[in-house]
């Protein structure tokens, strides 16, 4: 397996190509595979080094796994690859229209409590946040997928996603709040 820093590649370590869109069935199945080959639990016997290995081994494996079944953070991941670290971003420009749709989902979420059916209200607004995240990982796959992709673009994607899983985050606390 090749590095990128001091990290390994997590395509790599699972055998796929670095390509956006995943079998996430496959990721689930090679995930299982590789961490039942090397789970700390086999090498009860071995020697320190070999379990502080199968540990870190172990470790990298589960790392990489929650970023690849992740869109947000596969391309997040992807982005740092080429090059394009958003870990540190604070970035907040967007679209006035992205922003005049977050502020209109906004308004429906706080006016939640007032709704006669608060469930159903939640439902609309999760469907609505479904699509739009659904829109913006179908556009980020689209540029991946061009040879030539503009990494800044998918960047501005990638925020956008921040946007509605944060969100998204919100609907969920509600949810609870109304359990």
């Amino acid at each position: 397996m090749t590095t990128a820093g001091n990290i390994q590649n997590y395509f790599e370590i699972f055998g796929f190509p670095e390509l956006y869109d995943l079998d996430l069935a496959e990721l689930s199945n090679r995930f299982r595979k590789l961490q039942s080959a090397i789970h700390p639990d086999k090498f009860a016997n071995a020697s320190d080094a070999e379990r502080m290995l199968s540990v870190q081994k172990s470790a990298l494996i589960n790392e990489a796994y929650l970023a690849l079944r992740n869109p947000l953070e596969r391309a997040r991941y992807m982005l740092k690859l080429r090059g394009l670290d958003l870990s540190n971003d604070t970035s907040t420009s967007m679209a006035p229209e992205f922003l005049m749709q977050q502020m209109e989902l906004r308004e429906e979420l706080e006016q939640v409590r007032q709704c006669d059916d608060p469930w159903s209200c939640l439902d609309k607004i999760s469907d609505k946040i479904s699509q739009i995240l659904d829109e913006e990982k179908q556009a980020v796959s689209d540029i991946f997928s061009d040879k030539q992709s503009d990494l800044e673009k998918i960047a501005d994607y990638v925020r956008r996603m921040q946007f509605l899983c944060k969100l998204r985050q919100e609907v969920e606390a509600l949810e609870e709040e109304f359990a």
